[in-house]
């Protein structure tokens, strides 16, 4: 069988699951899932032992310390991967809402309703933990979805998404969807092209991973793409900020998970509070061993006093616009909020970015005019997260601005059909 001929079979029987997908019930849904999430706790030896070949390849294939931490389970990401279907099976079904409704003068009644997308496509990189929550987000507003996960990952995704089938089966029996969920069987880079060419059967493909995954999906792409290339997100400490809160927002935007999108990659500092507040965060990031790539502001201020921990780079130019992924960043002195703010517009790839500051009309200020998905007052960029805003789980996170923006959940991955309802008007 050509590589075509196996992909166009499994985006075939994936449009056949959403049609099953889309008869069953609320509480058919939720039972498979709470069954997904029961079963995912009772085998997570197994899944700890399929990871830890996946981690072995991880580390022949170079990966960064930080990138292999995407790439761990351990019994507390198990527990959180049963926690998010639970939380996606408690949440309200997205479909069937009722968007709008109107009577027309002729007595014609209108409603909008919402109703599954179909088939949806997810390619990611390592994070194991995206085939559970894509999976579930899926299943609970009633599309079929194929998974393709990298290479250092295939182990783990693939236990993860047999585990979560066999248990939607033993709960529902004859009624859970054949091919519901689905993992993409080979490595060969070329399925993707021919899975994203098959436009009768997939409805809509989410990249999650690097800039480069995403920019050769949407380029190879027949379908539709839900996207954010990167995130380059920021951190600005106004001369009104409180300084012991802005030391524990940058320190978690940078140091909690570097290795993940909504993570800081670059600091930006008011002017009038730099010669204080640098040398302090610069000695608490040098704990952390993260290099700082700085200005000339920021460098001058740097070496003026006792030297701290951190290792310091000038900053070039790319950096600004660079996603590290890693222990490294841009550190830049600015002279204001508006200076902050065209900073972040221009560099800035529409992610999440937060201003820490007492002072609300520059807060404002900075939420009205920062152009991304999500943007901050007094809280850590690490929030942008299905979880953390309450949706159970998120799907990924999209900087379009046409369609779904930020995280998105279960409301996301519908969309909507008129029903008329008529006692036989014609129109004239």
């Amino acid at each position: 069988m050509t590589l075509l001929a196996q992909m166009t079979t499994l985006a075939r029987q994936a449009k056949t699951a959403s049609r099953a997908l889309a008869s069953l019930t609320t509480d058919e849904k939720n039972r498979a899932l709470r069954a997904m999430a029961d079963a995912l706790e009772r085998d997570a030896d197994g899944l700890k032992a399929a990871n830890a070949q996946d981690m072995a390849v991880g580390a022949q294939l170079g990966l960064s310390a930080a990138m292999l931490d995407r790439l761990k389970l351990d019994d507390k990401r198990i527990s959180g991967m049963a926690r998010g279907l639970r939380e996606v099976a408690a949440l309200p079904d997205p479909v069937g809402r009722i968007l709008d409704q109107r009577t027309r003068p002729n007595g014609l009644r209108l409603q909008k309703v919402s109703v599954p997308i179909g088939v949806v496509v997810i390619i990611y990189e390592s994070r194991p933990n995206v085939t559970a929550d894509a999976a579930s987000l899926c299943f609970k507003s009633g599309n079929a979805t194929i998974l393709r996960g990298g290479k250092e990952a295939l182990h783990s995704n693939q236990l993860i998404a047999q585990t979560m089938v066999a248990a939607g089966r033993m709960a529902l029996g004859g009624r859970f969807p054949d091919h519901a969920i689905q993992v993409v069987p080979t490595p060969d880079r070329e399925a993707i092209p021919a899975l994203l060419s098959l436009t009768q059967y997939v409805d809509l493909c989410m990249p999650r991973g690097g800039e480069g995954l995403i920019r050769a999906v949407a380029e190879c792409s027949k379908v539709p793409v839900i996207k954010h290339y990167k995130g380059v997100c920021h951190v600005f400490v106004d001369r009104d900020a409180d300084p012991a809160m802005a030391e524990a927002i940058v320190l978690n935007a940078k140091c909690q998970r570097p290795a993940v999108c909504n993570a800081m990659e670059t600091l930006l500092v008011d002017q009038p509070v730099a010669a204080a507040f640098l040398p302090r965060i610069a000695a608490r990031l040098g704990e952390r061993h993260v290099q700082l790539r700085v200005d000339e502001t920021a460098a001058a201020i740097l070496s003026a006093g006792e030297k701290p921990k951190a290792e310091i780079r000038p900053a070039a130019e790319q950096d600004w616009f660079t996603e590290y992924n890693d222990y490294i960043l841009n550190v830049r002195v600015v002279d204001g909020v508006e200076a902050a703010i065209a900073h972040i517009n221009h560099y800035g790839s529409a992610h999440s970015d937060s201003i820490v500051t007492r002072d609300e009309a520059r807060a404002r200020q900075f939420l009205a005019e920062v152009d991304s998905a999500a943007v901050y007052w007094n809280a850590s960029t690490r929030f942008t997260d299905g979880g953390e805003f309450g949706m159970g789980a998120e799907i990924g996170i999209s900087t379009d601005k046409i369609g779904a923006r930020g995280p998105m959940g279960l409301e996301e991955l519908t969309s909507y059909k008129w029903l008329g309802f008529g006692t036989g008007q014609v129109r004239t």
